[in-house]
């Protein structure tokens, strides 16, 4: 290149990479110019560092992460999801990695706790349906219960006799119940308290 062509190039100098620079800067010196590089801007403003992210919540299963991230995200409050896409390829990562992290700002960091701490409302209304209850378990009065309608332990048991025996056709076992996350209590959709 020429001298000409190294001035405008460093005139470009935002747009290189960290070793396009250095040889840039190398070759300037080389040639014992004097130019100096210009700093990357974005719309008239120096680029400014990402915001430190700080680790509001950790979650074991994908999916509490995701809804915890759905709530922070409908209320404008930026957050990212650590080793979901790890956690998702295979579950049993999630003990080793410490489960599913939601990040976000330092900042925002009160305001995303308080919302994620909000009650779970007891009935909501909902457009064409009428009114949800929201199921509480009937042990402790926790309203953090989950509906379980496959037993994975004899499913994938039978899915493993299966693989060894090669005769057998996998049984998808079924047990429809609702289970407390609080206390572990399991009871049957029909024994479901109507509060």
């Amino acid at each position: 290149m020429s001298d000409g062509e190294l001035e405008q190039l460093a005139d470009e100098a935002g747009s290189l990479t960290d070793i396009a620079k250095d040889v840039l800067e190398r070759e300037i010196a080389r040639r014992k110019l004097r130019v100096e590089l210009q700093k990357a801007e974005i719309a008239g403003e120096e680029l400014q560092p990402y915001p430190e992210l700080v680790t509001l919540r950790k979650y074991l299963y994908v999916q509490d992460a995701l809804l915890a991230k759905s709530v922070l995200d409908s209320a404008g409050i930026e957050c990212r999801l650590g080793d979901e896409n790890t956690i998702r390829m295979d579950w049993f990562w999630s003990n080793l990695l410490g489960g599913v992290k939601l990040w976000v700002r330092e900042e925002d960091a009160q305001q995303a706790a308080s919302l994620l701490d909000q009650e779970r409302p007891d009935s909501f209304e909902v457009q064409g349906v009428g009114e949800y209850k929201q199921p509480h378990c009937p042990n402790c009065g926790s309203k953090d219960v989950t509906f379980e309608g496959l037993n994975k332990r004899a499913a994938y048991g039978s899915l493993l006799g299966t693989w060894f025996v090669g005769i057998v056709p996998p049984i998808p076992f079924k047990h429809a119940a609702w289970k407390c996350r609080a206390c572990s209590h399991q009871w049957e959709e029909t024994h479901r308290p109507e509060n």
